[in-house]
């Protein structure tokens, strides 16, 4: 989606020509809509767009345009449009599914930010559905190894290259990269997929219990987990097996590569390393790829919810922005723990790190105002007399924060 689409829904013709106007001006694709009627046909699960109403239309309004838009897909942004007096009516809608809403009349700047973070979210949701279906109708490369990003693409071309080879390879990148998923895959791509997949450590493993796990993998697949780090004697065991060849397969997996890239290392780890790098992959890190972070923290979510037997939480495009900004040192195994907390809905751990001054006040202020709103039953009115703020100032924090009176009664 190369131009952001809009669906502008309003009755009055002048405010519509007039937001089509900033919006033709900012090189979106404004598509103009009178009522109800001509609006839903626009919508649909593939709209590659989001939508803004206003509320208040004659026949069915801009809340039976969202709940038309969320039965289509829930995940289609919806931008509500209110008038004077409508604030409250706006907060039912953000907890009836609204993406934001924006009171009339808005300066064009602040309406093009929100347009343009619904646009950025929903570019997020089709990228993902996208790779799903792909994935699906793929291999088992394309369903195990997600990611839209050109090096992962990059990646599974290798791991369909060697797994179709019966060659011995070497697996490498930073810690939490995945070292034991790929050559899971590359197991299950080979001809030896109907047989053993073996999995060891090298850390502490006897030149005994290695020659038993080559023999317990035999005709199918050995993963050697961090395998420079054998001792000296099962180095040899291994360097006679991939020298003589047959038998199992190895994949071998390292955290970093050994100093025997730069002629630093000697006797068996350097040999090792000489036979075992004939033929290696490396597994990108996840800050070289962000555009996979999306991908990878909905799918993790997902998966964390069901284990849990969690309802799936929303993901704001603030929330994804800052996932998508850091540079995640553990990788994928640091991303699948964030998903787990948000799943849950724990901060996460370097959240408050991360935290502008004005988002810890803001998240104090959430604090404070779902304290009262307990405190007073749930009851609108009297929290917002409790704190000493205009209807209308109270209204408008509870859509800034997301909350709904009515979860504290």
């Amino acid at each position: 989606m190369n131009v952001a689409r809009v669906l502008l829904v309003d009755d009055d013709a002048a405010v519509r020509e007039a937001l089509g106007q900033t919006l033709e001006l900012a090189d979106m694709e404004p598509i103009l809509a009178g009522s109800f009627i001509v609006a839903k046909d626009v919508i649909s699960r593939g709209f590659d767009g989001v939508v803004v109403t206003d509320i208040r239309m004659p026949g069915r309004d801009g809340f039976h345009l969202l709940e038309h838009s969320q039965a289509v897909d829930p995940e289609l942004p919806v931008i509500l449009l209110t008038g004077e007096g409508d604030i409250p009516m706006a907060v039912k809608g953000m907890s009836g599914g609204a993406f934001d809403f924006l009171e009339k009349p808005c300066a064009p700047q602040q309406f093009l930010d929100v347009v343009t973070r619904a646009s950025e979210f929903r570019r997020g949701v089709l990228a993902a559905r996208n790779h799903r279906t792909a994935a699906e109708a793929g291999d088992v490369a394309s369903r195990l190894l997600l990611g839209v990003s050109e090096p992962s693409e990059r990646l599974r071309v290798q791991v369909r290259a060697v797994a179709r080879s019966q060659s011995d390879v070497l697996i490498w990148g930073e810690p939490g990269t995945g070292t034991s998923k790929v050559a899971e895959v590359i197991h299950l791509l080979s001809e030896r997929s109907k047989r053993g997949f073996v999995k060891r450590a090298a850390t502490g493993l006897s030149a005994e219990a290695l020659a038993e796990a080559l023999q317990a993998a035999q005709g199918g697949s050995l993963f050697l987990d961090e395998v420079f780090e054998l001792s000296e004697s099962a180095q040899r065991v291994l360097l006679d097996h991939l020298e003589q060849g047959g038998g199992a397969r190895v994949l071998a997996a390292s955290d970093e590569l050994p100093k025997s890239r730069s002629g630093h290392a000697e006797g068996a780890a350097s040999s090792l390393f000489a036979q075992l790098d004939g033929v290696s992959i490396r597994i990108p890190a996840l800050r070289e790829r962000p555009e996979d972070i999306p991908v990878l923290f909905r799918h993790y979510l997902a998966i964390a919810c069901e284990q849990a037997n969690l309802p799936l939480p929303k993901v704001s495009v603030e929330h994804m922005a800052r996932l998508m900004a850091n540079p995640w040192p553990g990788n994928a195994r640091a991303l699948m723990d964030a998903a787990m907390r948000h799943a849950m809905g724990l901060p996460d751990r370097d959240a408050v790190e991360q935290l502008s001054l004005a988002e810890r006040m803001a998240q104090v202020e959430r604090s404070v105002i779902i304290e009262v709103l307990r405190a007073h039953g749930g009851h609108a009115t009297e929290t917002a007399k409790a704190l000493q703020l205009p209807r209308k100032t109270f209204y408008d924090k509870l859509g800034r924060h997301s909350i709904r009176p009515e979860d504290y009664r």
